[in-house]
């Protein structure tokens, strides 16, 4: 059994036990929070899939984390003009264990 889930404007495909790595997001580590934005559920050969969502659909996941990815450089040049900008990025996510698919 799987699904695929909306967050932070990206979509994942996730089972039971599954950790993914999710932008940030405003919960304490240890908490269980709802995904409600489920666009699909695949249990076995029963497929639903959503429009956009799939009604009383919940994934509930638990924070394992939050932390920094690693670092993404941003190099600009314009050649022969003497321009040249190096920057450094690093996104804040947030760990997720999934603990249940359910209310559908």
């Amino acid at each position: 059994m799987y699904a695929v889930v909306k967050t932070g404007g990206k979509q994942y495909k996730v089972a039971k036990g599954d950790v993914i790595k999710v932008e940030k997001l405003d919960a304490d580590v240890g908490a269980e929070i709802d995904i409600p934005e489920v666009l699909m559920v695949m249990n076995g050969e029963n497929i639903q899939v959503g429009n956009p969502v799939i009604d009383n659909a919940i994934v509930r996941a638990k924070v394992l984390e939050h932390g920094k990815a690693k670092k993404v450089i941003v190099f600009k040049k314009k050649r022969r003009k003497g321009y040249k900008k190096k920057r450094g990025h690093r996104q804040l996510y947030t760990a997720l264990e999934i603990q249940d698919i359910g209310g559908f």
